[in-house]
């Protein structure tokens, strides 16, 4: 089964927590609180999301944290790799040489094809548009054909 991580899955919450209160600067704590989430897995989020550039830290008494530029600025593979790293669908689809049947293989440019549609459909979506409802699952389908 594909999915992301349960800690992408809430490094997304939290970014949107942020994402709800443009400019904001929240403790931990108070993300915790907003988010449903435990202090510790916060914490734990926030490291990334900052080594990434997604999210600043302020230090001192009303310290806390904000997004480091506009909701509509940060896209889901943006988050997906700043906590998971890369995305590969496949051990060769991020780079050669990590399968012994690499050589032989004939699925790999199909894999790395599938591996590109899916980093496009999560660049095409910014942490903007994850505040609002979802679209309709057909609606989706027809914006996914045009973008192929």
């Amino acid at each position: 089964m594909l999915r992301v991580t349960k800690l992408t899955d809430y490094a997304t919450v939290v970014l949107t927590v942020l994402a709800a209160r443009p400019g904001a600067v929240l403790s931990a704590p108070e993300l915790a609180e907003r988010s449903g989430l435990e202090q510790p897995t916060v914490a734990k989020l926030l490291k990334p999301l900052a080594a990434a550039g997604l999210v600043q830290g302020f230090r001192g008494a009303s310290g806390g944290y904000r997004l480091a530029k506009p909701a509509d600025a940060i896209t889901l593979i943006e988050v997906v790799e700043a906590m998971e790293g890369p995305l590969s669908m496949t051990e060769c689809s991020a780079a050669a040489g990590h399968c012994g049947i690499e050589h032989i293989c004939g699925v790999r440019s199909n894999w790395r094809r599938i591996n590109d549609v899916v980093i496009e459909a999560l660049r095409g979506v910014s942490l903007a548009q994850m505040l609002a409802p979802a679209p309709h699952p057909a609606a989706f389908a027809r914006t996914a054909s045009v973008r192929t």
